[in-house]
């Protein structure tokens, strides 16, 4: 029943949680580039001090991915000097309220504290690791603690894991519920995808994407930053040359080789047209920054923690270490065996158990809806879903009291 779910600590959702990798305000834009591609994680941690909770006044100043650098190297200024902005400190990929979309909870929080403080407007909770020591180092150092993220995903999966306590909710449909959102991040299939850029920034803070439309407001497809996450710092070549339509086709063709070399080429030209070449010269040294870090040696060589060369993924034998995802070795829509045209989308009628897990299936944290024609009608969130079941324990809390 319901009354159990109350009972609940925070760290029951951290059970099997990574501890979070963290860089200094004072490391560059580049070498957050090199620490995503070598450690394998989603995001890094940037702490105003060098080790997180190790002394009074450390913070979380916010968290950085590779969708901050892509977006960043497709500004103005960055287009026009690519070098440069790698050598910018890792500080100008924050926005100003960054960390306020970051907060701490205890682990002996409950997770209806926990999750209020998540429909309050934080994005994760940084939570303690009930290890003393911080992952990684040979002497744990005294008074230091490893945390680790918890995200809306990981309420919604800990709810549906008790979905029947909230019967017969669960079974009404989206629209019943009112949780469809009309309000939703667009663009169309023929405009430039650089325009998109804001709204990418927008989707990434919300944890939504940008849905890619036609004309007439159908439901083509989407520029998801899940998607792009899982793509190198050359996207933002693309992202500058083509169109939305074309991005989403460019980043779908990246399978295990990344995008076929005729695709790379009519970036290449573009890029030469439009007299970009620092932009080219971006994407020349990232080709053989990939052809270093997939070579069986350069473990080894690098200065990263062993543990950061254990946790990457995505190797193909032969003794590579990959980032997963990385090397344009396939965006996460390959991965997941959907194509960014195959958004995942539910009908106004749908019932919100169904949205659930057709989002937790796809590990995506919104659901696009559409009438029977894909005209784009809105999106479903994991907030708005995460608001009805506080209110179902919320409603529940005051019959125990009576």
């Amino acid at each position: 029943m319901a009354v159990g779910l109350l009972a609940h600590e925070v760290s029951d959702l951290c059970i099997g949680k990574p501890a979070l990798r963290s860089l200094p305000p004072s490391a560059t834009v580049g070498e957050a580039l090199l620490s995503l591609k070598r450690c394998g994680d989603s995001c890094l941690a940037v702490w105003s001090e060098r080790t997180p909770g190790s002394a009074k006044g450390a913070a979380c100043l916010g968290k950085v991915c590779m969708v901050d650098i892509i977006c960043y190297l497709c500004s103005e200024e960055s287009l026009a000097s690519p070098a440069s902005a790698l050598r910018s400190p890792v500080s100008a990929l924050l926005p100003k309220d960054s960390g306020a979309l970051i907060s701490r909870v205890e682990r002996h929080s409950s997770v209806v504290e926990a999750l209020d403080v998540i429909l309050g407007g934080a994005q994760s909770l940084m939570v303690p690791l009930r290890a003393a020591g911080v992952t990684g180092r040979k002497k744990p150092q005294k008074n230091a603690l490893a945390f680790c993220w918890l995200t809306q995903e990981d309420f919604v999966r800990f709810f549906l894991n008790s979905i029947a306590a909230f019967s017969p909710v669960p079974a009404l449909s989206v629209d019943y519920l009112g949780i469809v959102r009309p309000d939703v991040l667009a663009v169309r299939y023929h405009q430039p995808a650089l325009a998109a850029v804001p709204l990418i920034k927008q989707a990434l803070a919300s944890q939504t994407a940008v849905a890619v439309i036609t004309d007439d407001g159908k439901l083509i497809g989407e520029i998801s930053p899940s998607t792009l996450a899982n793509c190198d710092e050359t996207v933002a070549a693309a992202v500058a040359t083509l169109s939305a339509g074309e991005l989403m086709a460019y980043i779908d063709s990246g399978g295990l080789g990344g995008p076929p070399e005729e695709a790379l080429r009519a970036v290449k030209a573009r890029l030469m047209e439009r007299g970009m070449r620092g932009m080219l010269e971006l994407v020349d040294d990232a080709a053989m920054s990939d052809a270093s870090l997939s070579s069986p040696s350069s473990g080894s060589s690098s200065g990263s923690s062993s543990s950061d060369e254990e946790s990457a993924e995505g190797g193909t034998g032969g003794g590579r270490r990959l980032r997963r995802g990385y090397n344009r070795s396939g965006s996460y829509s390959a991965r997941m065996g959907r194509r960014s045209e195959d958004a995942i989308v539910c009908h106004p009628w749908s019932s919100l158990v169904a949205v659930m897990i057709q989002a937790l299936a796809h590990r995506v944290s919104y659901v696009w809806v559409v009438e029977d024609d894909y005209q784009l009608a809105g999106v479903v969130t994991f907030p708005d879903v995460l608001t009805v079941f506080r209110e179902q324990l919320q409603a529940f809390d005051q019959q125990q009291q009576q």
